[in-house]
């Protein structure tokens, strides 16, 4: 039995200061890609992050979009600092 993949999102680009995630345009927002597991979101974030590493103000993260909803259900979790995510 193949485990559910628990997914993760990868995107970066140009930041206001690289300390924080501050992102100066979404225009040019990389996405990297959506991944099955947090390795494989590692080895890309690794990846785009290494080919810009003489870029102090492009910056890549890693989101876990599987904290942002119930995967066996569907529904949206709750975000206890900023309320339901439907609202």
């Amino acid at each position: 039995m193949t485990e559910k993949p628990l997914l993760h999102l990868v995107f970066g680009g140009h930041v206001e200061d690289p300390r924080k995630l501050d992102f100066t345009s979404c225009d040019n927002i990389d996405v990297v890609g959506i991944f099955p597991n947090y390795q494989e979101a590692l080895d890309a974030w690794r990846g785009a992050s290494h080919a810009h590493v003489d870029e102090a103000d492009i910056k890549y993260v890693i989101v876990h979009l599987h904290r942002l909803f119930d995967p066996e259900t569907g529904e949206a979790m709750e975000d206890h600092e900023h309320g339901p995510a439907d609202a």
